[in-house]
């Protein structure tokens, strides 16, 4: 290691005092024996014979090429690398341009045992349609999951209730390792709440897609990269979790890697109980019917207090084989397997008032368990051509199923009541079976055009389907008989289509680079509601008039622009860019979004789909720009987005009550006209020295809403912000210490109004035995503040809400690594990821 150091350090010394006249090139690649892997950063050196003095060098590219231009003469050429076996080429007669070939270097297994992998820190890398930031050892997430890592990376928010959101827009797309997975769950993130944190690589941040990508997402793009190791021979990781309130877990990432083949697995155990407490407020207003006539209330405030306990037991494995079938082409075909037994019992503590006075107090319990089964079958086939590797052909197939098994329970009794004889609670039972389905068939092909131009085309289409069989039981309280309540009762079944096509070109210009994409796409969106109601009593029960058999289509062109503009000379240490980016998006409704059948919360509030409602298209430029130090990094960016029929989740009262008087309160989404959108970023990453980091951001958006409902006008205009801040420090006795602050600033839309939220997190970590393993401490909010509260206002209410989705929560965690020594830059990216490989970076 030494001698690698002090060989580097002279040829720099070297390079910035050598000025002869340098008119002959040397060219080659390097590549690892055996698995013909680009090594870039490989050191090339070049020396006199005479005297041995170094004359000039260089360093290997990403495809693992290198030149370097000398005088005419006879040297001494070698090529480098940590922990490979140094190439000598002695005596090299130099008169003309020469290509040394492919050079090969093999494993130096004297020097393995020098180096071991750790990601220390984390970096932000810009390329022309993204932000990479490489996780790092981010020590407040050890034992946490995934959905806890996305919420410490800029531009992302996860709120209390587990939703994901990109620069405070909630429709985001999540891709695993660029592809839609059943690791990320069917439209929703749930299954992200459940795999470990450590699972992950990197996350790109995409704000600008490209044409490569599905046009789905009008916020954008969270593509998460899975690690993958490739260290020859058998390798690992075992991660061990313990923390309270309960929460238990085991995990484990194995790998066997041969010149043929490379075998890879992660296999999770997760459980966890995590309490969750609700306090609501409602004050009801008097109301008028279709004549005028005054309505009263039966409750003028009803106060409720609700603590759920959540019992969480999840198993996960994920293994896969990629096989080098020849120098040019693989195959990778992988198995993900998800199991989720979920137990959830909550307590609800209801005080009802009338003039100032309680006159009722109840007491509801609700029970409700949940099995999910879910597994997904994915190929992918790569093919490259003659010696450029990013002359390729990939293709993938891929296959996910889940079904779901729910039941709820729920029955309520007096404590306290002024009424003579009131009337009894109905028992509810609640049973949902849902199955679903997803096809992908996707292939990509990229032809370089020269060194520094490349175009691209592919084809994607995506088959989902889902069937919701949803039933209600209800007590008849008269007879004490649980029947089926016919008209709610429901099966669905929902299937949405994308076929796409896509077209783009890159070509970098001195400092210039640009990819222009072209994106087709067709969505067919198809329903069709099984219900023992007539279509006219459906539009009498739902109060508008709905499809119970739709069959829609819509086509669109999705263009991508994407430019980058390096503002940094070749010889500076700074490196400083412009980046400008354009796109438009879809976001489509997901079936929940559609299904008009209610699912109910709880007695008196319910979620209803809307079959009316059509897509969102939007439209976003974005205007970035990096500059990095040698110790500091500033990222920033300004943007601006256009929706329209964008979708706003409104409440309104039903018209309908309970069998004890109280009004039935119905959410439901709705296409507003339109979302404009505009708002900026700052991003600072400060390393002033070995044993300090620093790393803070800050976002700052405003929205503004246009359109009406049921002749309610939902018109809005909103300011917010969230900023984080992070700092990593090394103490005494090498223990990391990291600090980590959220905070989210108060928004509202139509109807409600949200107050900020804070939260604070700490974490210690310390290596052990031989820095094989790691030890950490980790507390979640430790102020416990991380609570949502609102107010929402309509017409015949006004609710305030607290809502805690997690307390405090404190974690420690052992991680214990076997073999993991490197034996070339981290790989795992270069191939499988499904994302744009576009090198042109600022």
């Amino acid at each position: 290691m030494k001698s690698h150091l002090f060989t580097t350090l002279l040829l720099i010394f070297s390079l910035s005092f050598s000025f002869a006249q340098k008119d002959v090139k040397i060219e080659g690649t390097v590549l690892e024996e055996d698995t013909n892997i680009p090594l870039e950063y490989a050191t090339v050196v070049v020396k006199t014979k005479a005297d041995n003095k170094i004359i000039t060098g260089g360093i290997t590219d990403t495809k693992g090429k290198f030149k370097v231009e000398v005088p005419a003469g006879t040297y001494i050429i070698s090529v480098e690398y940590i922990s490979y076996k140094t190439k000598t080429f002695p005596e090299q007669t130099i008169l003309e341009n020469t290509n040394l070939g492919t050079i090969n270097l093999a494993l130096d297994v004297a020097t393995l045992n020098e180096v071991m992998v750790v990601a220390e820190r984390t970096t932000v890398e810009i390329k022309l349609d993204k932000k990479v930031y490489n996780i790092g050892k981010d020590l407040t997430t050890a034992g946490g999951t995934v959905s806890d890592a996305l919420n410490n990376v800029p531009s992302v928010t996860v709120d209390v209730e587990g939703a994901i959101s990109l620069r405070g827009n909630e429709n985001v797309r999540i891709l695993i390792n660029g592809k839609p997975s059943a690791m990320a769950g069917f439209g929703d993130s749930n299954v992200l709440s459940q795999l470990p944190a450590e699972a992950i690589e990197r996350v790109e941040v995409i704000t600008s897609p490209s044409a490569r990508y599905d046009a789905e997402g009008t916020a954008g793009i969270l593509n998460i990269i899975l690690r993958q190791k490739e260290t020859l021979g058998f390798n690992g990781s075992v991660t061990l979790t313990a923390g309270n309130p309960d929460n238990l877990g085991v995990s484990a990432a194995l790998n066997y890697r041969k010149e043929k083949y490379n075998l890879f697995s992660n296999f999770g155990w997760r459980y966890n109980d995590a309490p969750r407490n609700t306090y609501t407020d409602v004050n009801y207003f008097d109301t008028t019917d279709e004549n005028g006539q005054l309505l009263e209330p039966t409750y003028r405030r009803i106060i409720e207090t609700k603590k759920v306990e959540r019992l969480n037991r999840n198993y996960n494995a994920n293994i896969g084989m990629e096989y080098f079938l020849n120098e040019s082409s693989s195959l990778t075909g992988s198995l993900f397997y998800n199991f989720g037994n979920d137990a959830d019992t909550s307590i609800n503590y209801s005080e009802r008032f009338n003039a100032g006075s309680i006159v009722e107090e109840t007491l509801r319990r609700e029970k409700e368990t949940e099995k999910d089964h879910r597994y997904q079958i994915a190929l992918n086939y790569e093919k490259r051509f003659g010696d450029d590797r990013d002359h390729k052909l990939t293709a993938d197939f891929q296959f996910e199923k889940d079904s779901e098994d729910g039941l709820t329970y729920l029955n309520e009794d007096y404590i306290f009541t002024n009424q003579t004889e009131p009337d009894p609670f109905q028992i509810e039972q609640e049973f949902t079976y849902e199955k679903q389905k997803e096809y992908l068939f996707q292939a990509d092909y990229v032809l370089p055009l020269g060194e520094d131009s490349r175009f691209e085309a592919g084809y994607r289409g995506n088959f989902k389907n889902s069937n919701t069989d949803y039933q209600l039981d209800q007590e008849d309280t008269d007879t004490g008989i649980i029947a089926i309540n016919e008209e709610v009762s429901n099966i669905f079944d929902y299937t949405e289509n994308v076929n796409a096509f896509y077209t783009q070109y890159g070509s970098k210009l001195g400092k210039f680079s640009f990819l222009l994409g072209l994106r087709l796409e067709n969505t067919q969106l198809k329903g069709k509601i099984d219900s023992r109601l007539t279509d006219e009593e459906l539009n009498v029960a739902f109060g508008f008039p709905i499809d119970t058999d739709f069959d829609n289509n819509y086509l669109g062109l999705f263009p991508t622009v994407n430019l980058i503009y390096n503002l940094s000379s070749a010889d500076s240490d700074v490196e400083e860019s412009i980046t400008l980016g354009y796109n438009r998006r879809i976001n489509r409704p997901r079936g929940w979004y559609i299904n008009p059948f209610p699912s109910r919360s709880s007695r008196t509030n319910i979620f209803q789909g809307n079959p009316n409602l059509d897509p969102a298209f939007s439209s976003t430029f974005d205007l970035g720009y990096l500059k990095r130090w040698e110790k500091f990094t500033l990222t920033s960016s300004i943007y601006y987005q256009h929706e329209t029929d964008s979708f706003e989740r409104v409440q309104e009262n039903t018209g309908q009550q309970t069998t004890d008087g109280i009004d039935i309160i119905r959410t439901i989404p709705i296409n507003l006209s339109t979302n404009k959108r505009t708002g900026a970023e700052l991003g600072l990453m400060y390393n002033p020295e070995k044993w300090l980091r620093l790393n803070s951001s800050i976002n700052f958006f405003q929205f503004e809403t246009d359109g009406e409902f049921n002749g309610v006008d939902y018109g809005a205009k909103n300011t917010s912000w969230f900023a984080r801040f992070s700092s990593k420090v090394t103490l005494p006795l090498a223990i990391d210490w990291q600090t980590s602050a959220f905070y989210r600033g108060a928004r509202q839309n139509a109807q409600s109004d949200t107050e900020g939220i804070f939260s604070l997190d700490l974490a210690f970590s310390k290596e052990i035995l031989n820095k094989k393993a790691t030890i950490s401490v980790n507390v979640r909010d430790l102020l416990n503040s991380r609570k949502y509260e609102s107010l929402t206002t309509t017409d015949f209410y006004d609710r305030y809400s607290e809502f805690q989705w997690r307390q405090r929560q404190i974690n420690v965690s052992f991680i214990y690594r076997f073999n993991q020594r490197l034996n070339n830059k981290d790989r795992s990216g270069q191939r499988g990821n499904g994302g744009d490989d576009m090198e042109f970076e600022g």
